[in-house]
């Protein structure tokens, strides 16, 4: 509150000293005052400011020699156009008239000074200290204008404590929309916000990521870069370099010289320039001077279309120029209101003196002298501009009219505040020639760009309007075919750190920009996702891919099928030796009696008969998809089988050595090896030890279904977990130490009689064995494929036919072939004959 106080005193302080000291005594030109029933103020810049530094407290005099601005001067016509229209409207403010006072502000201390005069008041002329200023009247209930963010910011911090409105037709900065800080600001021109987002649109449309970015000194240039600069990044666009053309900067001077070389180092194609207009026109001066060619150039709104800059001489070669500007507008009557201007008698120009009215800038001696063939031209950027102003005026007047109650066709003339006024300014919606005419809540216009390209096809520049951007969402529509780009073969630009990488190739940033990369290609197993191209993702379990790729595909599902051929010549092998077991069981027990039959072991020959088919029938659960049971039984199955029937073979062996051999020289031995029945006793043991084995497995080791994923990486291969554990090895080593014994005891009676030599075969037989695994392991050791449970079942299919053929083929052929040596008389022809060579020796 004290702070406020005590700048309310400086104001009036201020204010007071300036009537006293300057113009307490002098009358504004006519051409800048109107009375009316209600005053609105106008803050143009008929001038351009003076860059010399200030070193007394007084007030820059705008109205110079070789100063004059004729676009401020178009706005400042635009404005009295509007008042002029409305005064003699009889549906807007019906029985009211408007008056203005009209402000040259060319400089900061001129537009303070404009703006500490507009909240005076009527009679004493100085702002008065109120309590409540509610009820604080000044002579004037709106301002509209100025031109730039700064002055903007200025003049609507001033007038914000009291809420007096103001539109802004110029000032498009975004932060004048924060009403926490500038709550009666309102504008006609839309905010750079929109500007902003239509530009990093307008580079995403050509695929530039690599761009420079300059600015001009003051909020209009430095925010719309911080803004730029924050939005581009964030839609993934980088800056290559960045920097600001400063308020002293002059063609030539080292300052320049160096943002030229840094702009020509820069390697980016791209360069948008968010400048004022006499900065942009110290900036391409100097861009034409270092010869910086070949570059596309986007431009802001506030110098695309000016010809201030399009007359820098030589422009033309310096590339591709796109923009955005405001919508074309037109003031109708505007032109022939400053003719009539120019055409009307004035008078002699006054001069000026140092304690004269020019000192509070309401003249304009160079627009006095104006005649129908020196007026400034009406272009069309100053025409745009001075619609927004025209716009703003009427914005005003249609505020007031709700305020008055001037629908019933009568106003009611009584006092108005300003923050009533903002009020009824901030609910207008109307049409002004097709336009309509309303604020958001920030204040901000319903408005649109163009998108612009400089057109040097033609003896003289010109523009051509490529399409449009409307809010909101910002969205742009534009014609590419109308651009004339300054390439070969009209090609688009590049403007890219680094190129595009190809499909299924992750960028690796280089350096501090994400836009700088190399290409790498993604992984076998990965892929690369288009949301982030910086990073290969990992396939899903079940899916792969192959190095380079942008997307994953199925595994494959591999096992042992029963419709393969592989599968069928086994199942049919298999099946043709159950078939020989089978018949061998029924061929054994016919002929139960005979010699062979009993030699070979009697009964037990079912044992083993039965073992090997129980080992052959387990073979099957190596075919189809792998399950619970199969996984369980089949190996350990097959190996409880052979075990039983390499049990046999050996017992039976070792008997015949006993026998044969031993019964005489260890009849002890012999007598209690009969007695305790030695061979079942073997046979239980050595199969129990092995079923031991086999259940400790299934409990510890429990083989299950298992599917796959490491092996191959576009397969998933099922199979069961027995491989890899610990009870198929100890299963398969007690089978080779049986195969060892009965190997052994097999060689040592290759000298029995012939009838019960089986050295030869199950020799033969046992070796086949020990070969068909020896094979099967070496194949595992190089092959993981779908095939390996065909090779594993070929291995035990090969031990058993084996077992089979060395042990029971040769006796199926003595019973079916050679029935003479099946008889009594044969064998004991065949022991008489071992015996008389036994004592021979």
């Amino acid at each position: 509150m004290l702070l406020c106080t005590a700048c309310l005193v400086g104001l009036q302080l201020l204010i007071s000293c300036c009537w006293a000291f300057a113009c307490h005594s002098t009358e504004p030109s006519p051409d800048f005052t109107l009375p009316g029933d209600y005053l609105l103020a106008g803050l143009f810049p008929l001038h351009s400011g003076c860059l010399q530094v200030r070193h007394r407290p007084e007030v820059t005099l705008c109205d110079r020699p070789g100063s004059f601005n004729e676009h401020g001067y178009h706005l400042f016509q635009a404005m009295r156009l509007g008042v002029e229209e409305i005064n003699n409207s009889t549906a807007l403010l019906p029985n009211v008239t408007l008056g203005y006072q009209l402000y040259d502000v060319c400089s900061d201390s001129a537009n303070v000074y404009a703006t500490l005069r507009v909240l005076s008041l009527p009679g004493p002329r100085h702002i008065e200290l109120q309590e409540d200023l509610l009820r604080y009247s000044p002579k004037v209930l709106a301002v509209i204008g100025p031109d730039t963010t700064n002055r903007a910011a200025t003049t609507a911090a001033l007038l914000s404590p009291f809420l007096m409105p103001l539109i802004s037709y110029g000032a498009s900065s975004e932060t004048l929309s924060v009403k926490r800080q500038y709550p009666s600001f309102l504008r006609t021109i839309p905010s750079d916000k929109y500007q902003v987002e239509t530009m990093v649109l307008l580079l995403q449309r050509f695929g530039w990521t690599w761009i420079s970015l300059v600015g001009s000194s003051g909020d209009y240039g430095q925010l719309g870069v911080q803004a730029l600069e924050k939005q581009a990044t964030d839609q993934g666009i980088c800056i290559a370099f960045k920097d600001i053309v400063p308020f002293s900067a002059q063609v030539g001077d080292e300052r320049m010289q160096r943002l030229m070389r840094h702009l020509a180092q820069a390697t980016a194609t791209v360069v948008v320039v968010f400048s004022n207009r006499p900065l942009a026109r110290v900036f391409f001066e100097s861009v034409v001077l270092a010869n910086l060619t070949g570059k596309v150039w986007v431009a802001s709104e506030a110098w695309v279309l000016s010809r201030h800059i399009t007359g820098v001489p030589g422009i033309q070669r310096i590339g591709t120029v796109l923009g955005v500007a405001i919508q074309k507008r037109t003031v109708p009557g505007l032109k022939a209101f400053e003719e009539a201007y120019a055409r009307a008698d004035k008078g002699a120009p006054r001069p000026c003196h140092k304690s004269s009215c020019c000192s509070s800038n309401q003249v304009c001696r160079e627009c006095e002298a104006f005649t129908a063939h020196t007026m400034p031209k009406l272009k069309g950027f100053s025409m745009s501009s001075a619609y927004n102003a025209y716009q703003a005026v009427y914005a005003v007047a249609h505020g007031l009219h709700q305020l008055l109650g001037c629908a019933s066709g009568v106003c009611s003339r009584g006092r108005v505040y300003p923050w009533q006024l903002l009020e009824q300014i901030h609910k207008v919606n109307f049409l002004l020639h097709k336009d309509t005419v309303m604020f958001n809540d920030n204040g901000d216009p319903l408005s649109s760009y163009n998108i612009i390209a400089w057109d040097w096809s033609g003896p003289k520049w010109t523009f051509t309007v490529l399409g449009s951007s409307t809010w909101s969402p910002v969205q742009l529509d534009i014609n590419e075919t109308k651009i004339q780009w300054h390439g070969k073969d009209n090609q688009v630009p590049k403007s890219v750190c680094s190129s595009d990488c190809l499909e299924g190739h992750q960028r690796v940033v280089t350096g501090f920009h994400h836009c700088c990369f190399e290409c790498v290609p993604c992984g076998a197993g990965t892929f690369l996702n288009k949301s982030d191209l910086y990073r290969c993702q990992p396939c899903g379990k079940e899916e792969w891919a192959p190095e380079g790729s942008q997307t994953c595909f199925p595994r494959t599902v591999v096992f042992l099928a029963c419709q393969e051929h592989t599968s069928w010549v086994l199942l049919a092998a298999n099946t043709l030796l159950l078939l020989l077991l089978l018949g061998t069981a029924g061929l054994f027990a016919w002929h139960l009696d005979t010699p062979v039959v009993r030699s070979a072991g009697g009964r037990l020959c079912f044992l083993m008969l039965g073992s090997l088919a129980a080992g052959s029938g387990s073979l099957y659960g190596f075919f189809g998809e792998p399950t619970r049971p199969a996984c369980l039984l089949r190996q350990a199955l097959f190996a409880l089988g052979f075990t039983i029937f390499l049990s046999c073979l050996t017992v039976r062996s070792f008997q015949l050595i006993i026998i044969f051999k031993f019964s005489t020289k260890a009849p002890t031995f012999y007598r209690a090896w009969v007695q305790n029945h030695g061979a079942g006793l073997f046979v239980m043991i050595s199969s129990a030890a092995q079923l031991l084995i086999c259940l400790t497995w299934l409990v510890v080791w429990t083989p299950l279904p298992t599917r796959e994923y490491q092996r191959f990486p576009h397969l998933v291969m099922l199979e069961c977990t027995e491989a890899n554990s610990l009870g198929f090895i100890l299963a398969f080593l007690y089978n080779g130490l049986l195969s060892i014994s009965a190997f052994a005891c097999s060689y040592l009676g290759k000298d029995l009689p012939e009838n019960y030599n089986e050295a030869k075969c199950v020799t033969f037989s046992l070796l086949f064995n020990f070969m068909s695994w020896i094979a099967f392991f070496t194949t595992a050791s190089v092959y993981d494929g779908k095939y390996l449970p065909a090779v594993n079942m070929l291995a035990g299919l090969s031990s058993l036919s084996s077992g089979f053929g060395g042990y029971f083929l040769p006796k199926c052929y003595v019973i079916l072939c050679r029935p003479d040596l099946n008889s009594t008389e044969h064998f004991q022809a065949s022991i008489q004959d071992y015996t008389r060579h036994r004592g021979s020796t």
